[in-house]
């Protein structure tokens, strides 16, 4: 039983108590006001040993030791319940959730994962490994028991189509949202609520069907992503291209090897705008290798970039590094 329902048992009892209390002397000792009938009862339920308001009749006595015993009664299930309430964990819970909602109030550029079913869990272990800031909001409680175990994990539990779960887990101050929930509607009604409210938020969405995929894309969805359309183009990678896939693999998602293709976005602060690639000494100082460089939002990509290329604002670095590289690099690219 949970501490509302105990609190709610308590509270009913307590009335049930006090009313009896104040209704029995009001009838059975003649002449006493309704505060001297209260006054009686809160100091025989509460057992404190004050002297009574006026003396009492023999009834009045009988009536008075059955009050006590309710007034015991209810102490020892209201004690029975803080015991309960500290031990079963329950206290440590609500200071838990408390810490963890300040945790992610304070979240800025952050990451939001809506489900942790079969797409979503592999989403919630790659974002780990590679340290990205993230909230999971799931509202199923056995999903969420799956991913408990996983260290400094920032959760809700709540319905992710729900504008206020979705303000809860820092939706406005966040950078990206990841919809993986199991139902097509469900993340097309994730994604049109999320972008109604961060209009600039990049948000990649699962489509089980391909016609979703469509609608996503017109909902605001950045990119859609179908499991089926996903899987089979990786056993076509397995059969003509294995040793590929695999390097692919370890570079992208391999639990054990700690590098990572990934990207970072220069910046218009940044020291690396107007500078040719040679000149910055990316290698040197960070130990990230540039694969190549997307230039601007619609611009074309340059693999193996000569190191007389210009960086400009706006262009992105596709980088081979380890979070720890990867963090140093950032310091560059996204720095004031």
């Amino acid at each position: 039983m949970n501490i509302e329902k105990r609190i709610l048992i308590v509270g009913i009892i307590l009335c049930i108590v006090l009313t009896v209390g104040i209704a029995g002397y009001s009838v059975i000792e003649k002449g006493w006001t309704l505060l001297e009938a209260l006054y009686m009862t809160v100091i025989t339920v509460a057992t404190v040993g004050f002297m009574e308001v006026k003396p009492l009749s023999d009834a009045g006595r009988i009536f008075t030791i059955f009050l006590i015993f309710g007034g015991a009664t209810l102490l020892v299930y209201a004690g029975s319940s803080l015991v309960a309430f500290v031990v079963e964990g329950e206290l440590t819970g609500i200071l838990w959730r408390r810490k963890m909602e300040k945790q992610i109030s304070q979240l800025n550029g952050h990451y939001i994962i809506c489900g942790t079913g079969k797409t979503g869990r592999y989403v919630v272990e790659e974002f780990l490994q590679t340290r990205i800031k993230f909230v999971v909001i799931e509202s199923n409680i056995e999903q969420l028991k799956k991913i408990l175990g996983f260290e400094n994990l920032l959760y809700i539990q709540g319905d992710a189509t729900s504008d206020a779960t979705l303000r809860l887990a820092g939706i406005e101050k966040a950078k990206g949202l990841v919809s993986a929930l199991p139902e097509d509607k469900d993340n097309l009604f994730v994604t049109l609520t999320a972008k109604s409210i961060n209009p600039n938020l990049r948000i990649v969405a699962k489509a089980a069907e391909e016609e979703t995929g469509y609608k996503l894309k017109i909902a605001g969805a950045s990119s859609v992503v179908s499991p089926n359309y996903i899987g089979g183009l990786r056993m076509a990678s397995e059969t003509i291209r294995p040793t590929v896939t695999s390097f692919l693999d370890i570079m992208l998602r391999d639990k054990d090897a700690r590098l990572r293709i990934t990207e970072t976005r220069v910046g218009a602060s940044s020291k690396f705008v107007g500078q040719k690639l040679g000149e910055l000494e990316i290698r040197q100082k960070t130990g990230a290798l540039v694969l190549a460089i997307k230039k601007g939002d619609t611009g074309g990509y340059i693999y193996n970039p000569p190191v007389d290329e210009k960086m400009q604002s706006g262009d992105t670095l596709i980088v081979m590094a380890t979070p720890e590289q990867m963090e140093k690099l950032k310091e560059f690219t996204e720095a004031e």
